[in-house]
């Protein structure tokens, strides 16, 4: 009886006698193994598993089978799975139904009529008429798949106290379920394929990877080295025996609140480590908002916890503007590949753009890492930085993943936002235990700054301040006042600029003259745009700051005596009203500047006292409302939802945490200098002439030779012929150099002051 069974698979090979190709039972069993594995740290594995029994079910019919043998076009194959799921577990059915109908295409919204997005929506799936249409399901499957009799929630999940978010939460578990099933699908294939072609498996190309013990051994070592005595370092070492003491406590949401200079980056990760391995944790994920200090922050790790450069599968950078090495074997880049998707890595350090929009996400390929969230530490470094207009939401994410994921978030830095419900966030986070042995006593001894608001300020009197002190920095609001001061002092000794028209190389090269006056006690006045104040080391004995939200002059006080090298008194941050109109804070920051200056009023003794910050996100928050703290009423979008018409593909679109769009435009030439630099040119080269090159790897390597400009400006420029494609044929616009070395200037970056067809476009770069 037996032989007469039909045979179905999933994947074929060149093998016509279908020996070596996988059978369709072995594939569904073996992904609702795998998703149950990856479900089972937020206690979800049967849900997991029901999903990978049934995402391919609509392979049990002759349209498929003989698509595998070249003898049919695509076929839907998904959809079937998401019936059966709905219909046999009713609302949880529903719920994993968008896991099964979107593993290839996407999370799709519940119901039509949103916001008129074009992909199908799962109703629109589920409904009669477009089953008929799909070619028919066969019995056999019921014989080869057994189905659990129901569903549940995962134990212990916790249902939100108030029946508004509820549906967040819901969304929440649909996404993970996703990315357990997708995860497991990938995995599953990959491994089917790799056998096949005679391939190691992923776990033989990565090699042995230390425990979270071992590394947190290798920290403890790095940290026993470090200096112990002298200056600021007992003070160190004590906020970090006494972090690592509350590493013990329940898992939860955290804070650490300690002043620049604490130490904070190394006592996060202690905790952390200690932390996870005190509740089967797995790994930890430290966030951080600037894709330029991710790179250095992850040298930092690697240096501490003793891991090779090479090693991406145990510390793990992750973020946007992360390319390939070509000079990196295939396997090892294959690997890192993988790594990123899933962050399958014990330490992943990401932005926040990656982290939160990935939360959010519909996206397979987006979505496959998301399950290894659950279960982790996940350190948020400056986390005052979190977009307002998103700021709700993202409170939501950090609740629900304390809530229902094992997850310990730790919101760390030296301005804590008011995001507690007891600060008068709406909605907001509840239990948050801080780290820090009595922050209020460690900003008086961490304290290395006197900070007072300076009044009105025009130009002439900024010029005089900056011509008086031999070491100052002087920090403004857009890059024409930044230029314009500049242009007053340029005359003076060790007088320099820095701007974001400038390629990273050119900011490089200033900062490390910078540094070496400093150092050296010589002459150095900086004018700059607020991006030194973007995790950039340098220490000056007096800061001015054009006003600004207060977490702005805290981050400028920040590059002011850094490492205690003067006397507090002697250091001084003089925040000032620009005279000039037209040096006004841009229109979008505008309010926090507003904001500073109302509590500036009631805190002049002591600008940046723990108070002053915590009175300055109360007031933004309460100017700003609920509506500006959930800019597309992402929330609002999911009241009243019932599972079957969760808006995942519209929330997907909707959170953008930046929807400013610059070009890139790729700036060959040495800071100072006509002339092309050698390994630029060597690139170029490469991408003019080479018929096959790799684009990744070319990107990479020209990452540092960037300028981003605005669309218009960057239309502007290409219309003036300023601008061109290094390789029109092949790549169109996705390498764009400039061409006219005129317009790159050794102090000022890209401009085009000289050609009066570029005047126009001054207020388009501002």
């Amino acid at each position: 009886m037996d032989g007469d069974k039909r045979s179905f698979f999933a994947h074929s090979t060149a093998s016509a006698d279908r020996r070596d190709w996988q059978p369709l039972s072995v594939h569904l069993r073996d992904v609702g193994a795998l998703a149950a594995a990856n479900a089972s740290f937020f206690a979800a594995a049967d849900l997991a598993r029901t999903a990978g029994l049934l995402h391919d079910l609509g392979k049990y019919s002759d349209h498929f089978q003989k698509r595998l043998e070249g003898q049919a076009p695509r076929v839907d194959h998904a959809t079937w799975g998401a019936w059966i799921a709905g219909e046999r577990y009713g609302g949880l059915g529903t719920l994993i139904a968008y896991a099964i109908a979107g593993h290839h295409a996407g999370l799709a919204n519940g119901r039509p009529g949103l916001d008129g997005q074009s992909r199908t929506t799962l109703y629109e799936r589920l409904s009669e008429g477009y089953c008929q249409e799909l070619p028919p399901l066969l019995p056999d499957w019921e014989r080869e798949i057994a189905l659990p009799g129901k569903l549940s929630l995962p134990l212990g999940f916790t249902r939100h106290p108030k029946p508004q978010l509820r549906p967040f939460q819901l969304s929440m578990l649909a996404r993970m379920i996703f990315s357990c099933l997708v995860d497991a699908d990938f995995v599953d294939t990959d491994d089917f394929y790799r056998r096949i072609e005679g391939r190691s498996s992923r776990d033989e190309d990565a090699g042995p990877r230390p425990s979270l013990a071992q590394l947190r051994d290798a920290l403890d070592r790095h940290l026993a080295g470090l200096p112990g005595e002298g200056g600021i370092n007992p003070l160190r070492a004590h906020i970090l025996r006494e972090v690592r003491a509350k590493a013990a406590q329940r898992p939860g949401l955290f804070s650490l609140t300690v002043p620049t200079g604490g130490g904070k980056t190394l006592a996060s990760l202690a905790f952390a480590l200690d932390h996870a391995l005190a509740h089967g944790l797995r790994r930890v994920i430290y966030v951080i908002p600037f894709t330029s200090i991710v790179e250095q922050t992850v040298q930092v790790f690697r240096h501490a916890l003793g891991v090779p450069a090479d090693r991406d599968d145990i510390v793990l950078e992750h973020h946007s503007a992360f390319f390939d090495d070509p000079a990196k074997a295939p396997q090892a880049i294959e690997k890192r590949h993988l790594a990123m998707e899933n962050w399958d890595a014990p330490i992943v350090v990401t932005t926040s753009v990656q982290f939160f929009e990935s939360l959010f996400a519909d996206r397979p390929s987006r979505c496959r890492k998301l399950h290894n969230i659950a279960a982790s530490v996940v350190i948020l470094d400056e986390a005052q930085t979190l977009p307002h207009e998103l700021l709700r939401p993202c409170v939501a994410v950090l609740d629900e993943l304390a809530q229902n994921y094992r997850v310990s978030p730790l919101l760390c830095t030296a301005t804590q936002p008011a995001l507690r419900l007891d600060q008068g966030f709406k909605d907001g986070l509840e239990n948050v235990r801080e780290l820090a042995p009595d922050p209020p006593v460690l900003y008086t001894e961490l304290r290395r700054v006197r900070a007072r608001h300076a009044g009105t300020l025009d130009d002439d009197a900024l010029a005089e301040h900056l011509r008086r002190r031999d070491q100052v920095l002087c920090i403004v609001n857009n890059r024409r006042h930044a230029r314009h001061l500049f242009e007053a002092i340029a005359e003076q000794p060790g007088a320099r600029h820095l701007t974001t028209l400038m390629h990273a190389r050119h900011r490089s090269a200033v900062l490390s003259e910078v540094r070496q006056d400093l150092k050296a006690g010589r002459p150095c006045r900086l004018v700059a745009t607020s991006l030194v104040e973007a995790g950039v080391d340098v220490s000056f004995p007096a800061v001015l700051r054009a006003e600004a939200g207060l977490d702005s002059i805290a981050q400028a006080a920040g590059r002011c005596n850094r490492n205690r090298e003067w006397d507090v008194e002697a250091s001084e941050v003089l925040v000032f009203e620009p005279a000039n109109g037209d040096w006004a804070p841009p229109k979008e920051l505008r309010l926090f500047a507003e904001v500073f200056r109302t509590v500036e009023r009631a805190h002049r003794d002591d600008l940046l006292s723990l108070d002053a910050v915590d009175a300055y996100f109360r007031e933004l928050y309460f100017r700003l409302g609920d509506g500006q703290l959930d800019r597309d009423d992402l929330l609002g979008l999911l009241r009243g939802c019932e599972i079957d018409g969760l808006p995942l593909d519209t929330l997907a679109r909707k959170f953008r945490m930046i929807r400013t769009t610059l070009r890139p435009v790729i700036v060959p030439y040495l800071p100072g200098s006509h002339e092309e630099a050698p390994e630029v040119a060597a690139v170029l080269r490469q991408l003019e002439h080479a018929e096959h090159v790799g684009t990744a790897g070319a990107a990479r390597r020209l990452q540092a030779w960037l300028v981003q400009v605005p669309e218009r400006a960057y239309q502007a420029l290409w219309q003036a012929h300023a601008i061109a494609p290094v390789a029109q044929e092949r790549f169109d616009e996705q390498f764009v150099r400039l061409v006219n070395p005129r317009l790159y200037d050794a102090r000022f970056g890209l401009h085009w002051d000289d050609n009066p067809q570029f005047l126009a476009l001054e207020t388009l770069l501002v």
